[in-house]
């Protein structure tokens, strides 16, 4: 079952807007806890300037932000319930995607990372 982590207590609060390091705009669309021994906390951001008919950003330039999200959203949002998922993915979209919805003309970009000793450590898919 899913959970959204407002749900569960912890104050991140969707629509929040988020400096990242390419200075492009990003809000919280969501925050989803799954349950399970090995279940990740998702951290779903709105960026529209990743759209790539637009020119955006490229991956390589968001790069930095998805990790900088995990340190700056996911540490102190774990902190604050307790709990220490699996993993943490973060993800982009230039557009609001119901999660675990397809969208072939949305530009999403995903990172996943390992929550460990205060730090965010990239996992590869």
């Amino acid at each position: 079952m899913l959970l959204a982590a407002l749900a569960a207590g912890p104050a991140t609060a969707e629509g929040k807007s988020y400096d990242v390091p390419s200075g492009q705009p990003v809000s919280l669309l969501e925050a989803i806890w799954e349950d399970g021994a090995a279940a990740p906390l998702r951290l779903r951001f709105l960026a529209p300037r990743i759209a790539q008919a637009d020119g955006g950003i490229t991956f390589a330039e968001a790069e930095s932000d998805l990790a900088h999200l995990c340190k700056t959203v996911a540490l102190p949002l774990i902190a604050e319930a307790g709990r220490t998922p699996a993993r943490v993915i973060v993800s982009l979209s230039d557009r609001a995607v119901p999660h675990g919805q397809a969208d072939p003309e949305a530009t999403q970009f995903f990172e996943a990372f390992r929550p460990e000793d205060g730090r965010c450590i990239w996992e590869a898919f």
